[in-house]
């Protein structure tokens, strides 16, 4: 009985090895050989670096708006009556022509009413200035022949003595005559006239309306003379000058504008730290409102190139090729555009990636597919 269980653990220990050694063999030859890596040399794009001088242009947009602008507002109430044209937006007006007339004819009664109370208050004191004042008195006379009450009041005679002065100013002459200038300045609040030949832009009120003191009737512009405002950076304050020639594009770059810069506020504004400033712009094409690109030329940058922004790692590096090996080389950016910025610190000469590397890391082997012979602005 004991030799029978010697025998079956023997038998037993032995199938154990032949399963541990038959798994190890089946295990080797599934094993695969692992190729040796293979380096890949990848094909770049380079530039010839040529330091020289490289304009440096800001740009700015804005809205065009009219030089000469009038918002016209009514002073004085009444029924819209007439225009002499059709008081719509686009109607063309001449300096003098009449936009808009207000019907006076209940306050006109009242500038009349109030002239001829003037007139008969100074013939009221005409015996008294022949009787007290002969001497004043022709002047006097000479001033009522010539009075009509349809026309403005003619400027009262010069009061020649102090005496002449108390007794005109005592009977309320002056402060009536006063009153009805007053009242006649009004009255031309009834007449807008075009204080310029130009372009009614907007138009609230038709013929028959009711219009209240105060109420906006429209808009008056001059079509021929425009401005454009907008911001630049405080840095280039100093390099802006009155009268420099700017290019101005339309949104779409299909059409080409020249202005003039006219004035630079001297005010920076604290949260965006730039300033304002004005191009004046003269050209049929233009209108009211358009939005313009301007692009302001500030300096010139000497020994600098300019680049891709996506070229430029960390703000401040470049990838150069030297000896077939991708390298990084410090840099120093002077000016940042929306897609490409001015640096400095390259010589003449360096082997600059042109086009981006995907995966470019400093030591990678790289061969030149393609070298331009300078550059200045990839």
């Amino acid at each position: 009985m004991d030799l029978r269980k010697i025998i079956l653990s023997i038998l037993g220990i032995l199938l154990i090895i032949l399963a541990v050694f038959g798994a190890k063999a089946i295990i080797d030859s599934n094993v695969q050989e692992v190729p040796p890596a293979r380096k890949t040399v990848k094909n770049v794009f380079v530039s010839t670096v040529k330091n020289g001088p490289v304009p440096i242009i800001i740009p700015a947009n804005g809205n065009v708006t009219a030089l000469k602008k009038l918002e016209l507002y009514a002073e004085v109430q009444g029924v819209f009556r007439s225009s002499s044209k059709d008081f719509r937006p686009g109607q063309k007006y001449s300096r003098g022509q009449v936009l808009l007339d207000i019907d006076s004819e209940e306050y006109y009664a009242g500038v009349l009413s109030a002239r001829n109370e003037l007139y008969n208050a100074i013939t009221s004191i005409m015996p008294d200035l022949r009787m007290d004042y002969p001497e004043v008195f022709e002047k006097w006379q000479t001033y009522l022949s010539n009075f009509d009450i349809n026309k403005s009041v003619p400027p009262l005679p010069e009061l020649d003595s102090e005496k002449e002065k108390y007794f005109i100013t005592g009977r309320g002459i002056v402060s009536a005559y006063y009153e009805i200038k007053n009242l006649e300045e009004r009255l031309v609040k009834f007449t807008m006239r075009a204080p310029f030949d130009g372009v009614l832009t907007e138009a609230t009120v038709n013929p028959g309306t009711l219009i209240r003191s105060g109420q906006k009737l429209g808009e008056f512009i001059d079509p021929s003379v425009y401005e454009l405002e907008v911001a630049v950076p405080k840095r280039f304050s100093d390099l802006l000058e009155q009268g420099e020639d700017v290019k101005l594009q339309n949104l779409e770059k299909t059409q080409t504008y020249t202005g003039t810069v006219s004035r630079i506020n001297a005010r920076v504004d604290r949260e965006s730290q730039t300033i304002q400033v004005f191009i004046r712009v003269e050209d049929p094409e233009v209108k009211e409102g358009m939005y313009l690109e301007a692009s302001l030329d500030a300096r010139e940058e000497e020994k600098a190139i300019e680049i891709p922004r996506e070229l430029l790692i960390d703000r401040s590096k470049v990838y150069v090729v030297r000896d077939s090996i991708l390298a990084l080389q410090e840099v120093e950016p002077v000016y940042f555009a929306s897609k490409s910025v001015v640096i400095k610190g390259l010589e003449d000469g360096t082997k600059l990636i042109s086009a981006p590397v995907p995966g470019a890391y400093p030591g990678q082997v790289v061969q030149i597919q393609q070298e331009e012979d300078t550059t200045k602005t990839l």
